[in-house]
């Protein structure tokens, strides 16, 4: 009787490392399409809930109605063109013209349903044209104006905050091994200075260098008529920015410094440092493995937010030093009430704000091993 092999025609089970990863993947993309879906109601009502404050509910519209009118009016009674025809004549042509202009506006609409499509436009990064503010090369696209004034924004701001991060952290790390030390109560002593914001300093700043010692302009990006070496254009930049740094960093540095050194001083009291201390590591080894490292993911977050905060700039800051930046350009927006201007501005910290978070979660995962992205109730643990 000879034996027969038997083979089945079914399929093998899949393996458990494969299930496994099919259900991460099915996880982690549930979880990502939630986190975006919530990210753009917030977004969504945000600028929504900035459209309805710059608009100051619509009283916008009724300025900018009584402008048109002002501006039409004044502009058909001076011109000698119009001098022969009647009053009524005058006031017919006032008229239309006026309704003419409105309607080009769409102010003849109302505010509720122009709300709606100024929150279309924004959430399509459609940021439309300027009421009254140009760009330096005259136009009205509030894409082209924001464009524009980004480089001196990040080169201002982005220099003099990831100064004050970077040094803020290496020097509370060094603290934190010498707590109690000269330095350490120097730090300390000095933190309430912070209270001040960094045009408080800028003013000081610019009546004892540019004013009394004249060393050091008084604002702006670069020198009147600009150098066009570019060497000596670099070298003029950098000596604007001299002034603007300095009373950013004066404002930051300190209070940064003690936050950060009191943060690393709870992480450096834990059970786990101490007894790896005893275990005869270095300093350096004790901070990197158990001080750094569970500490990592704040220090991301912190880093993250920095980056973000760049694009809005300091407004009165820029002001003060009239550096040409984002912060001068929404302040003057403000001002003018320039809302697509405003709403422009607002509508890619909110994007960038938002995208921000969304990553920061994957990130979390990457350098902490306990987190674990999208397990749990769909949030990241």
């Amino acid at each position: 009787m000879t034996s027969e092999k038997i083979v089945s025609s079914e399929p093998a089970p899949p393996s458990k490392e494969k299930t496994r990863k099919n259900s991460t993947f099915t996880r982690v993309f549930r979880y990502s399409l939630v986190r975006l879906f919530s990210m753009m109601i917030t977004v969504a009502i945000g600028v929504y809930l900035t459209i309805l404050i710059a608009n100051m509910g619509g009283y916008v519209d009724t300025i900018m109605r009584n402008e048109i009118k002002d501006n039409i009016t004044q502009g058909i009674l001076a011109n000698p063109a119009f001098r022969s025809l009647s009053t009524e004549a005058k006031a017919n042509l006032i008229q239309t013209k006026i309704e003419t202009e409105i309607n080009r506006r769409g102010l003849n609409q109302p505010f509720a349903i122009r709300s709606v499509r100024y929150l279309k436009n924004a959430l399509t990064l459609n940021l439309g044209r300027a009421i009254y503010m140009k760009s330096d090369q005259g136009s009205k696209e509030v894409r082209l104006i924001l464009l524009e004034r980004l480089p001196a924004t990040l080169l201002f701001t982005g220099t003099s905050s990831l100064m004050v991060f970077f040094a803020s952290v290496y020097i509370a790390l060094s603290l934190s091994r010498k707590y109690g030390s000269f330095w350490d109560k120097i730090i300390i002593a000095f933190s309430p200075t912070s209270a001040a914001p960094p045009w408080f300093y800028g003013i000081f700043l610019i009546l004892i260098f540019a004013a009394i010692f004249k060393v050091l302009p008084f604002g702006g990006l670069v020198d009147s008529p600009s150098p066009r070496n570019p060497l000596d254009y670099g070298l003029s930049v950098l000596k604007h920015l001299i002034l603007p740094i300095s009373s950013v960093v004066m404002s930051f540095i300190f209070l940064s410094i003690y936050n950060w050194r009191t943060f690393f001083l709870i992480y450096s009291s834990e059970d786990y440092v101490e007894m790896a201390k005893a275990k005869g590591l270095s300093a350096r080894d004790v901070e990197r493995r158990y001080i750094l490292r569970p500490t990592l993911p704040t220090i991301i977050t912190n880093f993250a937010l920095l980056v973000i905060t760049l694009w809005t700039g300091f407004t009165i800051t820029e002001t003060v030093f009239l550096w040409p930046g984002l912060g001068i350009t929404l302040f003057r927006a403000i001002g003018f009430y320039d809302t697509p201007v405003i709403v422009g501005s607002t509508i890619i910290y909110a994007y960038l704000l938002a995208i921000t978070v969304f990553l920061l979660d994957f990130v979390y995962a990457l350098v902490d091993p306990r987190v674990k992205v999208g397990s749990g109730g769909g949030g990241s643990q």
